[in-house]
């Protein structure tokens, strides 16, 4: 990153220097974790529920330039600088809002409930291709996440393209605060993160505090529920120009002629009369979406369609969200990284549609969906019972209720299937080990606290039935395969 003096730091955070003297003393970049601070960098203090960075603040001085603290330490170490706040992430925060308006990046920000990390980096691969564009890490796109990657913001970046998560309302607002985004695209509205938000018209007037931050916004026009939040708010008050995105023709960016293949997409993007076809190298009807998101807010910015094409066409798609794999002898569809109810839907179609034997579903919780959760699980076990899926494993307390309600409605057909219930992703692993056969489909997801990627690790040396067909100390319902 570019640095940042003393006299800045101040200056953004309304704090003051306790100890060091010059104003003109320079950070090498921002950092919050003691562990993996580097030379001539500074260590912001934060405090979280279960630490504080206080306690691991002479760590951090001994690497680190200096610190932003809230809690004065007791000495003074020799040619370090330490600066006091009154909160220190809210002094993250300032800072990171600083770097943005004194770097002036053309900023834009992604929101939505799916398809955020995805829509991210197909911005980035799009625009990487003629400008120097800065991204969030990962999915770090919280209230820390956020204004952290903002501080590492070089000289030169053209673009900040940042991703924004929600779990309450106002959360989007004050993500809109510290990056100041001039344009803005909604992915679409779903069940996440519900235990926050109580109900689904509340994600949804979270999601469109984007809207009321930026100049311009690309919004999903397939998005029923979506637009009707946006035509509440243009018969109120004048907002920003809006450009939409979808399968049909009516968008402003939209696909024809969508060909989904085993490991890839193809489709024609149009805008308006003008159309190019493009081959992604990710499966799914969900990442054409993703993609024409990303199309849209690239045509605002003057983008031109064959660019477009090339950025699309070079993005090799995000680790652990649905990636295609060959392990145990079977066609592995690897989504691990998180779970609602709206993705685990798009999740069990690829594995419906993919499926040459058997489709086997590895399926986790869905976390953070309070209330809702139960029906949301039941639901879930209901929709899969009508599709042709062979054998449910299902990993925690509240898939259980998938599974019950995935076996009552089987056993109401003709159509059979094995449904096996445990606690964890590792007895899933036994339990997959010892089920599957070369041929089978698998597909393994859940919510990131269930740590499905378990059911995957240390794959040397293995192939599916090499652990026997019999399986034993399990709870199973329903109809033997």
């Amino acid at each position: 990153m570019a640095t940042l003096t003393v006299k800045e730091i101040i200056d953004a955070t309304g704090g003051r220097v306790i100890y060091g003297n010059s104003e003109e003393t320079f950070f090498t970049g921002v950092s919050i974790d003691s562990r993996s601070i580097g030379e001539g960098e500074l260590f912001i203090a934060l405090k979280g529920e279960r630490f504080d960075g206080h306690d691991f603040l002479m760590d951090a001085m001994g690497k680190g330039r200096g610190a932003v603290v809230s809690a004065p330490p007791v000495a003074s170490v020799r040619g370090k600088t330490v600066v006091y706040v009154k909160n220190t992430l809210k002094a993250l925060q300032d800072i990171a809002r600083h770097v943005r308006l004194e770097r002036r990046p053309t900023v834009i920000g992604i929101t939505g409930t799916n398809g955020k990390t995805t829509t991210k980096e197909l911005i980035a691969s799009i625009l990487g291709i003629q400008h120097k564009v800065m991204k969030n890490s990962g999915n770090l796109n919280n209230q820390i996440g956020l204004p952290l990657s903002l501080t590492r913001m070089e000289d030169g970046d053209a673009f900040a393209v940042m991703e924004m998560g929600a779990s309450i309302r106002g959360d989007i607002r004050e993500l809109c605060d510290i990056a100041v985004p001039d344009y803005g695209v909604i992915t679409n509205i779903g069940p996440g993160h519900l235990e926050g938000f109580r109900s689904l018209e509340m994600v949804r007037s979270t999601k469109l505090e984007l809207y009321d931050a930026v100049k311009t916004i690309a919004l999903n026009a397939d998005d029923c529920f979506l637009m009707e939040g946006v035509s509440e708010k243009t018969g109120r008050s004048k907002g920003p120009d809006i450009v939409t995105f979808g399968m049909s023709g009516t968008a402003d960016v939209y696909a024809r002629d969508i060909e989904l293949e085993e490991r890839h997409s193809v489709f024609t993007l149009c805008t308006g009369e003008k159309c190019v076809k493009v081959a992604m190298n990710v499966p799914g009807r969900f990442n054409v979406s993703n993609a024409l998101a990303a199309a849209s807010v690239c045509t605002v910015l003057g983008i031109g369609l064959e660019e477009i094409k090339k950025g699309i066409e070079s993005f090799p798609g995000v680790p652990m969200r649905l990636e295609l794999k060959e392990l145990f002898g079977a066609a592995i569809i690897s989504d691990v990284y998180n779970a609602n109810p709206a993705s685990m839907e798009e999740a069990v179609k690829e594995l419906v549609r993919l499926r040459k034997g058997r489709a086997i579903a590895v399926l986790g919780d869905m976390l953070e969906l309070g209330a809702y959760a139960e029906e949301a699980h039941r639901r879930l076990g209901r929709w899969m019972s009508e599709l042709p899926v062979d054998v449910l494993i299902a990993v925690g307390e509240m898939m259980v209720k998938a599974a019950e309600e995935f076996s009552a409605s089987r056993g109401k057909s003709s159509e059979s299937g094995r449904v096996v219930v445990v606690s964890s992703s590792s007895e899933a692993r036994r339990i997959l080990l010892g089920i599957c056969r070369e041929g089978d489909t698998i597909l393994v997801k859940g919510s990131r606290g269930m740590k499905m990627e378990r059911v995957l690790e240390n794959n040397a040396g293995i192939s599916c039935g090499s652990s026997g067909d019999t399986i034993t100390g399990m709870k199973e319902i329903g109809n033997a395969l």
